[in-house]
């Protein structure tokens, strides 16, 4: 039985976890910890409960790692998770304000100049479903199908949170740059 060493390949590196290799699985989870908790954050905006969800969701990595089908890279499967996981904990608490339906997508113009510093506490401090969505839509990339699906909420909705999200956001931006 070969060693766990950090220049496994994925696919060694996941056969080493299936085989049990306490070594291999402390690899798999300090290669992808960092990012995941990033991830985790952006969408729950609380230290602890990123944490939480961290724990949770490498517990659900390792058990679901036999059913892992290798049809995506190892990391956008434990991101999937991680996501799921963190809009799960977030659902619990019902944190998605009502869709009004008065609304349209638009771009958001960050100005000339934008601190990243700023704009990410911006967006920590937009309500939780409008963070959700936003984190999950403009930062992950998945559409709002995916994002309704994870949510458990329509395409409306999510379109909806997204809407106003923005708008808070380009209200933030509005107020620092004075225009």
């Amino acid at each position: 039985m070969a060693y766990a060493t950090t220049s496994m390949t994925e696919a060694e590196l996941i056969d080493a976890c299936l085989a049990d290799d306490r070594l291999a699985q402390k690899l798999l989870y300090d290669r992808y910890s960092q990012g995941m908790y990033t991830v985790a954050f952006r969408i729950t905006s609380d230290f602890e409960l990123a944490n939480d969800v961290l724990q949770e969701a490498f517990i659900k990595v390792f058990r679901g790692l036999p059913g892992f089908r290798r049809e995506s890279t190892l990391g956008a499967w434990i991101k999937a998770i991680v996501v799921r996981t963190a809009l799960s904990k977030l659902r619990r608490e019902h944190r998605f304000e009502p869709l009004d339906g008065n609304y349209r997508d638009e771009p958001i113009d960050w100005g000339h100049r934008l601190d990243v510093e700023y704009l990410e506490k911006a967006i920590q401090g937009l309500p939780e479903g409008y963070r959700a969505v936003f984190v999950l839509i403009e930062v992950e990339g998945y559409s709002h199908k995916e994002v309704a699906e994870m949510l458990g909420i329509s395409v409306g909705t999510s379109k909806s949170q997204l809407f106003y999200a923005k708008k808070r956001l380009r209200d933030s931006i509005s107020k620092i740059h004075g225009s």
